[in-house]
């Protein structure tokens, strides 16, 4: 399969192209030349296989021309082996708990993917890979975790001073090796687009062999489409018409359970729910996509002003705002809102969302309650101990960090603090 750029302004890549350079020569997003359906012969088997083995034939039907079967099942039984539980919060409403890998944030399954693939393809190059992401919180640990001590690969991580919390810092600032942490004097978008230069900056494309691990690189977006059929499956045969809210920042989550529609996923309707970084839920409801300055909310890991994966949603859907708005809305939550969600949640139905979960919590029962045809699903991207102010105010207990978070919670800070000046990175990297 080849794969175009959003921008076409770049020839057709292969899949080893697209997922090496991570973006286009032109500044675009790479998306395959074209998305065929799945046979209905995988959905007349989607209730009887587990995670694993969906997930596998899903990969298989765009990476099954580039990849050996026997590899490319290796990389999606390595990814994926940890648990996604669906759980059941109240009524019709259920979460996908997304926080059960390594880093127990959603991220964990396109990371783990991509370090995989990406280590597949490089294996017997010479050159070293210099991996470049920009983080709002869980990217950054995932990526770094997937990729420490991985040979031949070099991890920068960028990320917006004071705007992670204290573990998602600890995560991944604190393993040196092959990762670097660079505390960036600016917001996410300034993060991004610093990436995004570097990407576009001749001088240091020929230095380095530069490739990203944001969703901006299709290997991060394809895997976490597994996920989407694998809460359909376990919702049940008999399950009706099926919403799904997806707590969104960068757009990429969402825009992979877009593909899964796609693919012919029987999910009605997606709602996009944000913060008040709500460019996205402005688009749909005016027609007109308007990037501005981010804000630093509680639900750091959605304070994106200009999300680039928009891109990629607009290109599925022909850039049409008609035929966007036929399968996904918009739906927006204040701080306070989410703070009023967290604790209601819990006081009145024993489970604790963490920031971004409390915010696809309120969309999908807003949806619910308005179309008593439908059950539905939030996607669950973080533990809640991941966000222990948050939690411990909802609660008013003290929060236990599980293993997977309390082995970082006493290690050293080894970060690089630069101003959100691109040739001030430049030189650092070329250092």
């Amino acid at each position: 399969m080849k794969y175009l750029s959003t921008n076409k302004q770049s020839p057709a890549a292969t899949l080893r192209e697209a997922v090496v350079k991570g973006l286009a020569p032109d500044g675009g997003l790479y998306m395959p030349e074209n998305i065929p359906p799945l046979p209905q012969s995988f959905f007349d088997r989607l209730y009887d296989m587990d995670l694993p083995e969906m997930s596998f034939h899903v990969a298989s039907h765009f990476l099954g021309e580039d990849i050996p079967p026997a590899d490319l099942k290796q990389m999606v039984y390595d990814t994926l082996d940890f648990p996604i539980p669906l759980v059941h919060v109240h009524d019709r409403l259920y979460t996908l708990e997304l926080f059960h890998g390594p880093t127990m944030a959603f991220k964990d399954v396109g990371a783990r993917f991509m370090a995989r693939l990406l280590g597949y393809f490089t294996a017997r190059r010479q050159q070293e890979i210099t991996v470049l992401v920009a983080t709002s919180g869980d990217t950054g640990s995932a990526v770094a975790n997937g990729f420490y001590r991985v040979p031949g690969i070099r991890v920068f991580v960028l990320y917006p001073k004071g705007q992670v919390s204290a573990i998602q810092e600890k995560q991944f600032a604190t393993l040196g090796g092959n990762i670097t942490a660079i505390e960036v004097n600016g917001t996410f978008d300034d993060c991004q687009r610093m990436v995004k230069q570097a990407f576009g900056d001749e001088e240091l494309n020929e230095r380095l062999q530069l490739t990203s691990a944001n969703s901006i690189n299709w290997a991060r977006l394809l895997p976490q489409s597994f996920y989407y059929f694998w809460g359909v499956a376990q919702m049940g045969k008999n399950a009706g018409k099926i919403a799904c809210a997806v707590s969104s920042g960068n757009f990429g989550n969402i825009c992979s359970g877009l593909i899964a529609k796609r693919l012919g996923l029987s999910i009605s309707r997606f709602i996009a729910a944000t913060n008040v970084n709500d460019v996205v839920p402005q688009y749909l409801s005016e027609g007109t996509f308007k990037p501005r300055p981010s804000v630093a909310t509680i639900a750091n890991a959605m304070d994106v002003g200009n999300p680039s994966n928009f891109a990629r949603i607009a290109e599925l859907y022909g850039h049409s705002h008609k035929n966007i708005c036929a399968d996904m809305e918009g739906f927006v939550c204040t701080d306070d809102q989410i703070r009023a969600t967290i604790r209601e949640v819990y006081s009145r139905w024993k489970y604790l969302p963490d920031p971004h979960g409390a915010v696809g919590y309120r969309a999908l029962k807003s949806y619910l309650d308005q179309h008593a045809d439908h059950s539905g699903f939030f996607i669950e991207t973080a533990h809640p101990a991941k966000f222990t102010e948050a939690a411990e105010e909802a609660t008013g207990e003290k929060i236990r960090l599980p293993d997977n978070l309390a082995r970082f919670a006493g290690r050293t800070k080894q970060a690089e603090e630069l101003s959100a000046d691109f040739e001030i990175l430049k030189t650092f990297l070329m250092n």
